[in-house]
């Protein structure tokens, strides 16, 4: 059962991003962030609301990490995801996700002091080419013209915000629940959206903003689909299997991302697509699978 908990909440990511392709020009970018959080923050309170009353302390204490994780983990990389897919493809933002892993061991090279084996290094390496490849769209002269699209970018920026954010998880104060923590990250993260709604709807006008029933429907699943059951499905999952083997499960994003973009934006994959996915894979193989495996493989060892 967690297997199954884990591909649905991989596929309910994927989902987020080609939703979204398909709302541009219908919601704007903050408006539609805005409203997915706010969505989902009403649907979670009713069930959350005890342990808030018990927990509010600890999160006062702790509030300038916990704001932290909001700006990076709920404010900023959605709002960046929702940028990027206006001007590029849902393939090339669910490709681009799964450099996650890379960049979150490079972030803890950094700041922590992790050495790398030549075999991480070379995966680094490949990760990297491959995430060039995309942006470029496997044209060389688009990198040595420094022509590159700007949703790519966007999409990078945001990537580079949930590697924050999961680096920076290491510090969530462990007497918090994790409910608890996701009702201020999302109470917290819309307050920092919102004055830039306020700006949106200035510039775009309440004319810009199409709430249709199709774009409710829309709003409704991103609250709860990507947002509440893949938080709730994941959790359950990494009690029971452990965050090694869940963690495994994350390289499925580009997969689907690619498939569904494929099945209902008509956006066919091309051949950079696949250079650029193989070279990711490859590095991720490289410096993050073979590691987890060897752990994994020593844990039962020991048992």
């Amino acid at each position: 059962m967690a297997y199954v908990l884990l591909v649905l909440t991989v596929l309910f990511w994927a989902g987020n991003f080609v939703l979204a392709k398909s709302l541009v020009g219908i919601l704007p970018p903050f408006s539609m962030a805005a409203l997915r959080w706010s969505v989902a923050f009403l649907i979670l309170m009713p069930f959350v609301l005890p342990k808030l009353r018990s927990e509010w302390r600890l999160l006062l204490k702790h509030w300038k990490v916990v704001s932290i994780l909001s700006l990076f983990g709920v404010a900023a990389f959605n709002c960046l995801i929702y940028l990027g897919v206006q001007k590029t493809s849902a393939t090339n933002a669910a490709l681009l996700q799964s450099a996650i892993p890379i960049l979150v061991l490079l972030l803890c090279v950094l700041f922590y002091k992790e050495l790398l084996s030549k075999k991480q290094l070379l995966g680094v390496f490949s990760s990297c080419l491959g995430v060039l490849v995309i942006i470029s769209d496997g044209k060389l002269e688009t990198l040595l013209s420094l022509s590159l699209n700007q949703g790519d970018l966007w999409i990078l920026a945001a990537v580079s915000c949930w590697t924050i954010y999961s680096v920076l998880l290491r510090y969530k104060p462990v007497e918090i629940s994790g409910p608890s923590l996701l009702a201020a990250n999302i109470f917290i993260g819309n307050l920092l959206i919102y004055p830039f709604v306020v700006w949106e709807v200035q510039s775009v006008g309440f004319m810009g903003i199409e709430l249709s029933q199709e774009t409710i429907l829309s709003v409704m699943y991103l609250a709860v689909f990507p947002s509440l059951l893949s938080y709730l499905f994941w959790n359950r999952a990494v009690a029971e299997v452990g965050a090694a083997r869940a963690s495994l499960f994350i390289h499925l994003l580009p997969v689907f991302g690619t498939i569904l973009a494929a099945l209902f934006l008509n956006e066919a994959p091309q051949i950079y697509h696949l250079i650029g996915i193989v070279l990711i894979f490859s590095g991720i193989y490289l410096a993050v699978i073979t590691d987890i495996l060897a752990r994994i493989k020593n844990q039962n060892v020991k048992v």
